[in-house]
């Protein structure tokens, strides 16, 4: 029998995406977390609950629910938690090479204008790009997120957004739709798939695909493979089987994926009828 006495434990989870080397962290601690130290990476998270105590730029500071912590290279930080239920947070270690790419190659004046900000879009995306990071997401779908990140971090360095590339040929996106279809079981990336269809980066092909679209890239590609897996479904092929061949990374990916658009698991599915129409069609 547990003892019902013994202390809340602490839990620390990380993950490393090998692609970027942006490594995600979500943790709760109850007490003392972690002594002074620092990072040579840029450190972004936000508190989910309690309040997390830390020691950053000359001042104790007090990050609460949906507050925002941002920490530059080198900047020196403890942490500890102030009650007895803890604080739970989600935290991401954006590699300096990967911020200055993301910012236009250049690094040396960007800084973080305070070390917690009050930004529910910015801590909306942080918790995004660790989804995608934990969840093993595809490579379309972990470019989204961190564009997404890098985005809404230019506000907090002090960067300038940069010039858009010319639209280009409005066909890019036709090309772009008809690669998702032929390609919807195979993992690839948003710079491949710019590459694949002649625009000139991954942010004008996005740009070009919502304009036709109405969506992203990803979101179609989730919705053709969702359409490719109801029509195994029916087809009473396993849903393991179903996620592979659909192109979801396992069981549990396509599951997710499922109930959130159809309210129902594949398995649901496959044994019986619903009232999801069969006949849709993508982007018509």
């Amino acid at each position: 029998m547990a003892d019902e006495c013994a202390p809340p434990r602490d839990v620390i989870h990380l993950r490393r995406d090998a692609a970027s080397g942006i490594e995600a962290v979500t943790a709760r601690f109850h007490g003392h977390a972690y002594d002074m130290h620092h990072h040579d990476e840029w450190l972004v998270g936000v508190t989910h609950d309690g309040i997390q105590d830390f020691f950053c730029r000359g001042a104790r500071r007090q990050s609460t629910a949906g507050r925002v912590i941002l920490i530059e290279p080198g900047e020196r930080h403890d942490g500890q938690a102030l009650r007895a239920a803890g604080f739970r947070y989600s935290m991401l270690y954006l590699p300096q090479d990967w911020l200055r790419d993301r910012m236009g190659g250049r690094d040396g004046h960007l800084g973080f204008r305070a070390t917690l900000a009050d930004d529910r879009h910015l801590g909306a995306a942080i918790l995004q790009a660790c989804r995608t990071v934990f969840g093993g997401s595809s490579p379309l779908a972990t470019d989204a997120a961190m564009d997404d990140l890098a985005e809404r971090l230019r506000g907090h360095l002090g960067a300038t957004s940069p010039r858009p590339a010319p639209d280009g040929d409005p066909a890019v996106a036709d090309r772009a739709l008809d690669y998702l279809h032929a390609h919807a079981a195979t993992p690839f990336g948003l710079d491949a798939l710019a590459r694949a269809v002649g625009a000139a980066d991954r942010f004008q092909l996005a740009r070009a695909f919502r304009r036709c679209f109405g969506t992203s890239p990803h979101a179609c590609l989730v919705e053709l493979r969702l359409a490719r897996a109801r029509a195994l479904l029916r087809e009473r092929v396993p849903p393991a089987e179903v996620a592979l061949m659909a192109g979801f990374s396992d069981q549990s990916h396509l599951g997710r994926w499922f109930r959130r658009a159809y309210g129902l698991t594949p398995a649901v599915y496959r044994r019986g009828r619903t009232d999801v129409p069969d006949g849709a069609h993508l982007l018509d």
